[in-house]
């Protein structure tokens, strides 16, 4: 049985609550351990803001490349059928033949970072929709009121996503909604079940 997305619980904790979003989406609930649920949330949040608060600042791209090690290491060690690979700068770009748009095709998903209202945060893609756009889920529970086309909210789908936005808009390299930003920023946590039909998502030359 699949579990519903979840949303975050403060203003800070979009990683965590993303990459833990990520395996509620590939995996039964019957099959999450307990134990990989708690090293997501030790890994998350590792930054501090001006006062020394730990997580302020949300989750860190180091992080975010350590836990696509851990995955891994993990899926190795208990036998799990899990596997990850971070990426960054220009091959986070969502297209047509690129590692994302493989990852979402085989059933797999995608940590992104992005901007919304101005402000980082990470929003998980999970699925590739008609007329150009990228199902994706973002867990802070607030429903938007877009202005400019492109960006659409989507109800009756909590396993899946709850907004439907052009992968186009995803790769502006701006602070608009949703958008990566500069390639110099850009980070993506890429999460499928392995298996022998599932080796990892490469890229395609474009037909």
């Amino acid at each position: 049985m699949k579990n519903d997305l979840i949303y975050q619980s403060s203003e800070y904790d979009c990683g965590p609550t993303s990459v833990t979003n990520a395996i509620r989406f590939v995996f039964e609930r019957e099959e999450i351990l307990p134990g990989l649920l708690k090293h997501i949330w030790m890994m998350g949040n590792d930054t501090y803001c001006e006062k020394g608060c730990i997580g302020c600042h949300g989750t860190s791209k180091s992080s975010m490349r350590y836990m696509a090690d851990w995955f891994n290491e993990y899926g190795k060690g208990w036998k799990f059928p899990i596997a990850a690979e971070f990426l960054e700068n220009e091959a986070t770009d969502i297209k047509p033949a690129s590692k994302a748009w493989a990852c979402l095709k085989k059933g797999g998903c995608a940590v992104m970072r992005c901007t919304t209202g101005n402000i980082p945060h990470y929003v998980l893609l999970t699925a590739i929709l008609p007329e150009g756009e990228i199902g994706l889920f973002d867990p802070y529970d607030e429903e938007p009121e877009f202005t400019e086309p492109g960006r659409r909210v989507i109800h009756g789908a909590p396993k899946q996503y709850n907004r439907a936005v052009k992968y186009d808009l995803l790769n502006l390299q701006d602070e608009s909604d949703y958008a990566q930003g500069p390639f110099s920023i850009r980070e993506m946590l890429l999460i499928w079940r392995k298996d022998e039909k599932n080796p990892a998502p490469e890229e395609t030359r474009e037909e």
